[in-house]
């Protein structure tokens, strides 16, 4: 047995890009389907880290949805940038005049949904998206299967793939379900979650002769820390004992609190950009577009910014019957895709020590500390580009 819905817009995905669109364009009066494959309670499960760009706070902030992020997030007006065993603070307020937001993942996505369904708004849980078809045409169609294993088709005048970095939507716009530019870093992040008070005020992105170390927050009682690591390091493989001893050793000049640990996982970095980003009547948004290393704190943040420009986008062409921002999307998205990528990898080889790294590598890389922190330009363009750049819509 088989059912077609039909709709305006389509959205595979119900992560922070395909709820904030959904919410946009309901917002504009513009009906449309969120599917997801996960269940509500396993979307707002998925722990996940989230710095969020000023830009984004006032996105979310400004449309209306009943979000959390300026009660129960926390702002941050500078990091520090830790080397030779002395910390060097990059302030934002000096700097650039903004700031960025602590608030994690899955409470912005516990946020839109509280939203959408409160308005009422038709998001399909535990159904799983087979194929985008059709896209070429003016109603492109979205093969599913639901919670019982029955088909769905769901029919559009358009179909948005906001479905992750395994986007099924991906290969009716590229061609292929790996489409893109790629590139995959020869380390990763070995993360822990625990039981203590923070460390520090701030975020340090720590460079030492230990290696790479971050010590984040999470709240008051809880905090998030990383250290660099072989891609394929087991987490089982150290005590609690240990796992404090190597932080430790990578933030000279800090005392850790420590806790208990109580989650552990390795966090591999890989960098993609698909080849496309629109064919026909389906585009791409979000980790279904690209994905960066997480040192630059960008992901969301790129998510949010795509689907600013392709709501407008889309009101204009279905409402309007104007293709031009459309048809811009691309070219214009891309734009500030390849300028996080650029400030990610900048930011990674800059404070990460690669397997294969020369004497020569690691003072050059001291020296490029030095240039960007006892520079106020320096500062300033890392400040620039941490924070967030305009946002386009």
């Amino acid at each position: 047995m088989s059912s077609t819905v039909r709709t305006r817009v389509a959205i595979v995905g119900a992560g922070p890009a395909g709820l904030l669109l959904a919410h946009l364009l309901g917002k504009a009066g513009m009906a449309s389907v969120v599917i997801d494959q996960r269940s509500r309670d396993e979307i707002e499960r998925t722990i996940r880290a989230g710095i969020l760009e000023q830009g984004t706070v006032e996105a979310l902030t400004g449309s209306g949805v009943h979000t959390r992020v300026l009660t129960e997030g926390h702002r941050h007006d500078g990091i520090e940038l830790r080397f030779d065993g002395a910390g060097h603070r990059i302030d934002f307020a000096d700097l650039v005049g903004r700031a960025v937001w602590l608030y994690p993942q899955h409470e912005v996505l516990k946020d839109l949904l509280e939203t959408l369904v409160s308005a009422g708004h038709d998001i399909r849980f535990g159904v799983t998206a087979e194929a985008v078809e059709d896209a070429t045409t003016e109603r492109p169609r979205v093969v599913a299967t639901d919670a019982d294993g029955e088909r769905l088709e769901i029919e559009a005048e358009f179909v948005v793939g906001a479905d992750g970095s395994r986007s099924v939507t991906r290969a009716a716009v590229t061609g292929s379900s790996t489409g893109g530019y790629f590139r995959e870093y020869p380390f990763a992040w070995f993360g822990i979650l625990c039981e203590a008070p923070p460390s520090s005020e701030e975020l340090i992105y720590s460079n030492s002769e230990n290696g790479f170390a971050l010590i984040s927050q999470r709240s008051a009682t809880v905090q998030r820390m990383y250290f660099q690591c072989d891609p394929d390091t087991d987490t089982a493989a150290y005590s609690e004992a240990q796992l404090w001893d190597e932080l430790q050793a990578r933030v000279p000049g800090t005392t850790l609190k420590e806790g208990p640990i109580f989650q552990r996982d390795v966090l591999r970095f890989r960098s993609f950009v698909a080849h496309e980003l629109r064919r026909g009547r389906v585009a791409l948004v979000g980790d279904a577009a690209h994905t960066v290393p997480p040192t630059g704190a960008k992901g969301m943040n790129l998510a949010i910014a795509d689907v600013l420009l392709l709501n407008t986008a889309l009101q204009a062409l279905l409402d309007d019957g104007d293709e031009r921002l459309l048809a811009a999307y691309p070219v214009t998205a891309s734009r500030r895709i390849w300028k996080a990528q650029h400030f990610s990898w900048w930011m990674t080889s800059m404070l990460h020590v690669a397997p294969d790294a020369s004497d020569f590598d690691r003072m050059r890389q001291l020296g490029e500390l030095r240039t960007v922190t006892e520079s106020r330009a320096g500062r300033q363009y890392l400040a620039e580009a941490y924070t967030g750049w305009p946002l386009e819509a």
